[in-house]
């Protein structure tokens, strides 16, 4: 019995040794990158040396990118953190964040007169009496320093995973904020649900005249991870989306949104039609997923992040055609933006638990947008 009861016990403590060391590879490849369903263009391999540049490196988790109007960078980092950069790097920590799962430090935005009034907005997850939130806070930054905490909204429902958190100022001075569904899908279609939406707001979170529903911040729903947010040269509102996940995972979504639409979610998905509901513009299908992150328009194309996809993609509008690029070569990717120098900076999120660690992640990457045309 003695000697049973031995080997029981280092038979457990090899199993368990054995899950601690394959654990990561597990998680890795539960998320590793698929193969992209259009051909790869741009690669690290066929374009010119200085077309790309690593801005910074050794980050926590970079969420979102902006820009002061001197040209200083601004990084949101999960953990809590805002990272200016500049003639130096400075660190400010945001209160009250909870860096759970997806939640965190996510969206930023400055506001469209910034330069006036210097006010700069930020979408966080917090922990309250009933559990996890997400909402916007706006304060002043002036010297490094932010000051005046004002919450523009708050309660948005928040969970371990499917936060949202992209936030924007469109052309018509509104904040918009995506929301995830927070694994409570069938609320997606709820409008007393914060969750699983596109919301829309005024600067102080005061709710727009012409909004779509009556004394209501809800601008489109059906949603189940929105984390992109983009406007074309025509004013049109673009949206990526993450579709289902696990192993059934697919279906991602970029949409073309409008006021008042339900865009479908957990009802349909892919190219399933129901009578009052949007199907996206395109999406992954069953075999590819994307997890597509942040969003933003150039020269007649919407250029999006992809997370598993470990890719940039890009929608060329005219022709809906879609072209993959640096597929595997950065690994996780999640913020895209434009600079002021018209080039694109784009993040990394391989320290995110999900992604394989590559020397000096995570990193901001700027690429000029000529190796997508010159390929």
């Amino acid at each position: 019995m003695k000697k049973f009861l031995i080997s029981f016990i280092v038979i457990i403590f090899i199993i368990l040794g054995s899950l601690y060391v394959l654990g990561g590879r597990i998680q890795r490849l539960f998320f590793s990158p698929q193969t992209p369903r259009s051909e790869v263009r741009a690669t690290l391999r066929n374009i010119e040396t200085g077309d790309i540049q690593t801005i910074t490196e050794n980050l926590k988790i970079p969420w979102e990118i902006a820009f002061l109007p001197n040209g200083e960078m601004l990084v949101t980092q999960r953990s809590g953190d805002i990272l200016k950069i500049g003639s130096n790097k400075v660190i400010v920590k945001i209160q009250g964040v909870e860096h759970v799962g997806e939640g965190g430090l996510l969206g930023m935005a400055l506001h469209p007169e910034f330069e006036k009034n210097n006010w700069l907005y930020l979408y966080l997850t917090t922990n309250q009496k009933n559990g996890l939130v997400n909402r916007v806070e706006r304060y002043k930054f002036v010297g490094d320093v932010l000051s005046e905490n004002t919450v523009i909204i708050d309660d948005i429902p928040g969970a371990q995973n499917h936060d949202g958190g992209r936030i924007r100022f469109g052309p018509d001075k509104k904040l918009y904020v995506t929301t995830g569904d927070a694994g409570q899908s069938d609320r997606a279609q709820d409008l007393n649900f914060l969750g699983g939406k596109i919301l829309r707001l005024n600067d102080d979170g005061s709710i727009p005249d012409d909004n779509p529903f009556d004394n209501s911040p809800v601008y489109s729903f059906g949603h189940r991870n929105p984390q992109g947010l983009a406007w074309d040269s025509q004013g049109n509102l673009w949206s990526t989306e993450h579709g289902r996940s696990g192993a059934l995972s697919g279906f991602d979504e970029l949409n073309l949104i409008g006021p008042g639409r339900n865009y479908g979610w957990p009802v349909i998905q892919g190219d399933e039609g129901r009578e009052g509901m949007e199907e996206p513009i395109i999406h992954s299908g069953s075999d590819f997923t994307w997890a597509p992150a942040g969003l933003v328009y150039y020269n007649g194309s919407l250029f999006f992040s992809g997370l598993r996809g470990e890719s940039i993609y890009e929608f060329v509008v005219s022709s809906k055609k879609l072209e993959t690029h640096f597929f595997e070569d950065f690994g996780r990717l999640r913020a895209v933006v434009l600079g002021p120098d018209g080039f694109l900076y784009v993040s990394t999120s391989n320290m995110d638990g999900r992604g394989e660690v590559r020397v000096g992640d995570d990193k901001i990457i700027k690429i000029n947008p000529r190796v997508f045309t010159s390929q």
